[in-house]
């Protein structure tokens, strides 16, 4: 199933996902930094959903209280 999680409090804007049999898929982000955002959705591919929210929930980016990361986690966590 096709997702797409308007960010908050990041540089980047959006992120769009699939999520097929609880495995993460084409993850795209908007905005953002466009190197590390590819970097991240590579790493993250084909992983289980449960496993990418333990592994990105709470990264931070400089001051802020959050990252694109952790937005990544959040989007996954609503649907769940």
């Amino acid at each position: 199933m096709k997702y797409s999680y308007n960010t908050n409090g990041t540089c980047s804007r959006v992120i769009d996902f699939e999520v097929e049999n609880g495995i993460l898929k084409n993850v795209r982000f908007t905005g953002g930094c466009h190197g590390n955002l590819q970097g991240i959705a590579a790493l993250v591919e084909g992983l289980e959903v449960e496993d990418v929210i333990q592994k990105l929930e709470g990264i931070r980016c400089r001051e802020k209280p959050t990252s694109c990361p952790d937005q990544l986690a959040n989007a996954l966590k609503e649907i769940l």
